[in-house]
């Protein structure tokens, strides 16, 4: 899928252009957003895909009856059910506080744009599998496989602002119009649109709301740090402070399980008066950095994802050490570029540090690039 996101990300910039005049988002929020794209996925090289195991195994053991794979009538079935079950998914990631504290990572950019739909989170898929689990009673696990891919392809080009109304395909299909609506901050974008390939299931349980007044992104309460580990876990901090400080045992247990926005005495998802008022006036974290630093950070980030794209292809010839090794790399490398990106004071000297590291672990042959003509560039 990387040369698909590399085009239409291409593509996008290229649109934007001709239309406004303007790039389509930041450098900081772009290399933010591919940071926590990286992160989220780095969990995949040490483990197998919990939602494929959790499938299968439930496929194997507690299957009902079998439809056949080569039905177009079950690729139909699934294609509904697999979104179905992410409209759940995606609603209760909303109004549940624990999975808020996963999802709230993917609505953190205060852009939007198609580095936004890169944004994931962590901790997500270690909940989204059970949702799932009703079609493997039926559904093969090739079929329900394909159509978990599908579903999240799907969900990529809906993050962008170059495309405005797509006509009688908005009431069926999700579309640009209807995502910006689900990412904005205004009073009137809350908890609407979660539909993921189709928007029938938004219309059918009152949850869908058109595109009006212009979309502020990003949290109600902006979060102001590209620091990918600590847009990570941030929320689950403020979960456990909230936690002890609530007295009483069932307002401990509704600190976790009802909405964000809960408090004793108020209603399951909090008060709808008590999200901030947009003025249109609001200005998203941006803090001055010198051109160079950019130029630098982007330099640096293109080599990290080099690293991080070569542990892919070579993970099944590493050992385990190496493995672990290399992720730390990358981990630390992320951090240092968004501190670099907040202009923090102590961020120049992680960055000698972490400089240092992958020049003694270049020279060792712990790290290498996939294009091998780079090893001198990249020591210099």
């Amino acid at each position: 899928s990387i040369p698909f996101f590399i085009t239409f990300i291409g593509l996008e910039f290229a649109v934007s252009w001709i239309q406004k005049r303007k790039l389509p988002g930041r450098i900081n929020d772009g290399i933010s957003s591919l940071s926590l794209g990286i992160l989220s996925r780095l969990p995949d090289v040490l483990f197998r895909s919990i939602e494929l195991i959790s499938y299968i195994y439930v496929w194997n053991n507690y299957r009902l009856f079998e439809l056949p794979w080569d039905s177009p009538w079950t690729w139909y079935l699934t294609l509904l059910g697999v979104d179905f079950a992410y409209y759940c998914f995606h609603r209760m990631s909303h109004e549940v506080n624990i999975l808020w504290a996963a999802h709230q990572v993917h609505h953190s950019s205060e852009d939007y744009n198609l580095f936004t739909a890169l944004r994931q989170s962590v901790l997500q898929k270690y909940t989204s599998w059970m949702f799932n689990l009703p079609m493997a009673l039926f559904i093969p696990p090739s079929v329900f496989a394909v159509h978990l891919q599908f579903n999240l392809l799907y969900q990529f080009w809906i993050h962008t602002e170059v495309i405005t109304k797509l006509g009688p395909l908005e009431w069926i299909l999700n579309t640009p119009s209807h995502h910006r609506v689900h990412h904005g901050r205004n009073p009137y974008c809350i908890d609407k649109n979660y539909g993921g390939t189709l928007i029938i299931w938004d219309r059918i349980f009152g949850t869908f709301e058109a595109e009006d007044a212009k979309v502020v992104y990003g949290l109600t309460h902006p979060v102001n740090s590209f620091d990918p580990v600590m847009l990570q876990l941030r929320p689950l901090a403020h979960i456990w402070n909230t936690f002890w400080a609530t007295p009483g045992f069932w307002n401990k247990l509704s600190v976790i399980f009802k909405g964000p926005g809960w408090g004793p005495g108020k209603p399951r998802l909090g008060l709808p008066e008590e999200i901030p008022v947009i003025t249109g006036k609001e200005v998203p974290f941006n803090p001055r950095v010198p051109a160079y630093l950019n130029c630098y950070a982007l330099v640096h980030f293109a080599i990290t994802v080099d690293l991080y794209t070569e542990l892919l292809t070579s993970i099944t010839m590493l050992s385990q050490g190496a493995v672990l090794l290399r992720i730390g790399f990358i981990i630390l490398s992320l951090v240092s570029f968004g501190l670099l990106m907040e202009n923090k004071s102590k961020a120049g000297i992680l960055e000698i540090i972490r400089c240092l590291v992958f020049t003694g672990l270049y020279k060792l042959g712990c790290f290498r690039s996939q294009f091998s003509f780079l090893g001198y560039a990249y020591e210099v």
